[in-house]
């Protein structure tokens, strides 16, 4: 068993997937889309890597405001997660994501990725920490 972790975003879906032993995530990529509505294809690609990875559960990043409250972002990533949830069958758990693109961009900075060449991984690296911290959160890990 697998579990994908999900940052959704205006137009783009960073992705992560655990180990088998559900103990670490790791960045696997950024879906990228034309236009915020157009979801078709990411819904596609999100099967695939379903079907690819024997995933069983998906983690979702919700974005709460900072004082832990929800505004419009968090309508739409509902919205996402009931038609994901509808296509897959699959249980999809929300996690709170808030800085967990500030985190990414540290960890990127770190590692020494140029801040020019960060967009390409900053949304799949987000996926990784939403998921990590899920990981972390579960009883005997």
């Amino acid at each position: 068993m697998r579990i994908m972790g999900l940052d959704y975003g205006e137009k783009t879906v960073g992705v992560a997937i655990s180990d088998a032993l559900l103990l670490t995530a790791q960045p696997v990529e950024t879906i990228v889309r034309e236009r915020p509505t157009k979801l078709r294809k990411t819904y596609q690609r999100l099967e695939e890597l379903i079907q690819e990875n024997e995933v069983e559960k998906i983690v979702l990043g919700k974005p709460l405001n900072m004082n832990g409250t929800e505004g419009e972002r968090v309508e739409r990533t509902t919205e996402f997660k009931e038609t994901l949830e509808k296509r897959t069958g699959l249980v999809i758990e929300f996690m709170d994501e808030r800085l967990t693109t500030v985190e990414a961009d540290r960890i990127l900075s770190e590692t020494g990725v140029a801040a020019s060449g960060r967009k390409e991984y900053i949304d799949k690296m987000a996926a990784a920490i939403i998921l990590q911290a899920y990981l972390d959160s579960q009883p005997g890990q």
